[in-house]
């Protein structure tokens, strides 16, 4: 499984990456293989403020339906415009071409709560 060393955690298996006082918000490597072939993302709460954990959207894979859970307390600023046409980039660049939505951070303070990728690594290899 690939873990970036540069990337936050949950629990969730969604991964944060930091940029300033915005981020980028997407699922895992690990979290898009056990869903499978994903052929819907679903997220229309931009402009919204959401706490930490709430459901932000959904995704859509072949057998399965899947909730969103947002990393961090943030306002979304933006839903990857790339994924209405091609959500199979979620399979396919998890970590890059598909990230799922660009958030601004309400309290850095969470963000140390967030595991780290060795943390995330042994979650995940249980």
């Amino acid at each position: 499984m690939n873990v970036p060393e540069n990337l936050k955690y949950t629990k969730d298996h969604e991964w944060v990456r930091m940029e300033e006082n915005e981020a980028y918000v997407g699922v895992t490597d690990f979290a898009q293989s056990e869903l499978g072939d994903i052929v819907y993302v679903d997220i229309n709460t931009v402009g919204q403020s959401l706490a930490r954990e709430s459901v932000f959207g959904s995704v859509e894979a072949v057998k399965t339906v899947s909730d969103l859970f947002l990393p961090l307390s943030a306002t979304i600023l933006e839903v990857n415009p790339l994924l209405n046409d091609k959500p199979e980039l979620v399979n396919q660049d998890p970590y890059g071409e598909g990230w799922m939505a660009k958030i601004s951070i309400e309290n850095a303070v969470e963000l140390s709560e967030l595991l780290d990728a060795e943390t995330y690594s042994n979650l995940i290899s249980k």
